[in-house]
């Protein structure tokens, strides 16, 4: 599709240099700074901004309008972005992006029949998610029927501290570093038992650590409960996490753990079991 014509309140800026999308590495040897802003006009998008115009992509990077064009002008040639009138918005392709991670390792398709097996004995919900930052962020889901108000999908992202699987993943890091993942973000009380006191967290992801799973209950929404247990590598290290998600009113805390927890530790101890095979 053609590119939108840009009107006179779009004209690219004159020199001098672009600005910089966010504070970062000195461009040099080992930092394509280019790259980077390609990267930030990409993530530029989002549920709350799935079409833009030029302008506004400007605005959410901290590029100049020029710099701005350039990129989305190179990403609609290369067929990641579309132009519709003035507005831009991602096409599929850019899921190549993200299917490429996936594709790259091989847990996540052994651990897709396991999930399937595990929803099918509980009539539960179940996800895989890896930890980024302070987020953690989807990479598998087998759902039954809808139980959140949040649309989860492949790719969506949770803050770690309220969430079980990601407890469970801080519970895997050294304890300076669940501070220092802990402080990167603002800790907002979703429901009125969510956690956001640091020292009470602390305390919450070290008794994951000991003993090995976490249950978080009504902390992110009202009336979700959300079991979480760690898969680890064959050295032992936590490299994604595992849980079942259920509604307080069907399956209260307790009764999830009774039932539902010796089966998502074995499917856990299953899924790494496999990846010690594949690899």
């Amino acid at each position: 599709m053609p590119s939108p014509a840009l009107s006179s309140s779009d004209t690219p800026d004159p020199p001098p240099a672009e600005a910089s999308p966010k504070p970062g590495p000195t461009p040099g040897d080992t930092y394509v700074q280019s790259f980077a802003r390609g990267l930030a006009v990409i993530r530029s998008f989002s549920a709350e901004a799935p079409s833009q115009t030029l302008s506004e992509v400007a605005g959410r990077t901290g590029l100049t309008r020029a710099g701005a064009r350039r990129i989305l002008l190179t990403l609609e040639g290369l067929g990641y972005v579309e132009a519709q009138g003035r507005q831009f918005r991602l096409t599929p392709k850019i899921l190549d992006l993200g299917f490429a991670y996936l594709s790259s390792l091989p847990l996540w398709n052994l651990a897709e029949p396991v999930m399937e097996t595990l929803v099918a004995e509980v009539k539960e919900s179940c996800s895989a998610a890896v930890l980024d930052g302070a987020e953690l962020v989807y990479v598998l889901r087998v759902p039954t029927h809808k139980i959140m108000r949040i649309h989860l999908g492949i790719g969506s992202r949770l803050p770690a501290y309220c969430t079980s699987m990601g407890r469970v993943l801080l519970a895997g890091l050294p304890a300076d570093e669940v501070r220092a993942r802990l402080s990167l973000r603002e800790r907002t009380a979703f429901t009125s038992r969510t956690v956001t006191d640091l020292p009470t967290l602390l305390g919450l992801v070290e008794e994951t650590r000991r003993q090995g799973w976490c249950l978080v209950n009504q902390e992110l929404e009202e009336g979700l409960v959300s079991l979480a247990a760690p898969i680890v590598d064959r050295t032992g290290r936590t490299i994604a996490a595992l849980n079942i998600s259920g509604q307080a009113n069907r399956t209260p805390p307790e009764a999830m753990i009774e039932q539902f927890l010796p089966r998502l530790l074995q499917a856990a101890r299953d899924i790494a079991r496999l990846l010690q095979i594949k690899t």
